[in-house]
């Protein structure tokens, strides 16, 4: 195979880029922080999902052992204006979601919550307790209800398997194995609105039956790698599976590029997001729900639904 060269053209897609912002008197919104680094927040409660906001170079990640950049960390939270938080949770433990975790919850006072390696991860980051949780069980962050259910990464996995030891940084990339991949439903019980957030393009089939949410952030990385019957899949076990009515598409932009310079799109090496956005497209017209890329640092409100 004829390796292509380049990357897609955001410029493209620039239509899409069209959440619905925040108003003031918004009750729940949402804002993006890269791949899939999202904050949840009423004004009172606040839960993370990753908390990645170092992105070291792709040279670095392949030569270098990796520690956070405090620095990073905290340009990225003062651009969400985040001060504390109630939860920070990895969708799974590479390093592109974890590395930055145990950090961002030590600095914000807030709980590190995921499976055994996630657990190994803040311990040998520093922290002296994580919440780790098993598939399906709920726990309450403030004013909003996490549930992770076990979901699958998408293949190729470069980093498979568990962490069973502290990884203590700096530390290679590979020490930041996959371990366990989440779906996340967060509730916000005063609204009663539910969202699900889904890191890695994987499933398990059937894993998300019986669950329902309203929006759906859905993690697109190295999906555009796969055929067109995986990602019609994907899409059913997903967002058909819990009857959502708006999609925010993450996890596509290059996160071996610093924030403080214009997002791009993965290069064609690692993805593909001119063929997922050809099939997502299709799929979301098909069933009425509207498709979405998100705002870097945006509050948004994705339940307002006037322009549907």
């Amino acid at each position: 195979m004829r390796l292509k060269f380049g990357r897609p053209d955001l410029a493209a897609y620039s239509a899409y880029f069209d959440v619905p912002p925040a108003a003031p008197a918004t009750p729940v919104s949402v804002a993006w922080g890269g791949v899939t680094t999202l904050l949840v927040d009423d004004g009172t409660s606040a839960v993370m999902t990753d908390g990645f906001f170092s992105r070291p170079s792709l040279s670095t990640v392949a030569t270098r052992r990796l520690a956070s950049s405090r620095p990073r960390i905290e340009a990225g939270l003062s651009q969400l204006g985040v001060v504390r938080l109630d939860a920070v949770v990895p969708v799974h433990t590479h390093y592109d979601h974890a590395m930055d975790s145990a950090a961002v919850a030590a600095m914000t006072g807030a709980r590190l919550i995921g499976g055994t390696s996630a657990a190994f991860i803040g311990l040998g980051h520093g922290l002296d307790h994580v919440d780790a949780v098993t598939s399906g069980e709920r726990l309450v962050a403030g004013n909003f209800d996490i549930t992770l259910i076990k979901g699958s990464h998408c293949p190729p996995d470069r980093f498979p398997g568990d962490v069973t030891t502290p990884v203590v940084p700096p530390a290679r990339a590979s020490a930041y194995r996959c371990g366990e991949a989440w779906s996340m439903l967060v509730h916000h019980r005063p609204t009663a609105g539910t969202l699900l957030i889904v890191g890695s393009a994987g499933f398990i089939p059937g894993a998300l039956d019986g669950r329902r949410a309203d929006i759906v952030y859905l993690g697109v990385g190295q999906l555009g790698l796969q055929p067109r019957s995986y990602i019609g899949e994907y899409w059913n076990q997903t967002v058909r599976m819990v009857g959502a009515r708006r999609v925010v598409l993450i996890h596509w932009d290059d996160f071996f590029r610093p924030l403080d310079k214009p997002l791009r799109a993965l290069p064609y090496a690692a993805d593909d997001l001119t063929a997922s956005m050809r099939v997502l497209t299709q799929l979301a017209d098909d069933d009425g729900v509207a498709l979405h890329l998100p705002t870097l640092w945006q509050r948004a409100d994705p339940w307002s639904y006037h322009d549907l």
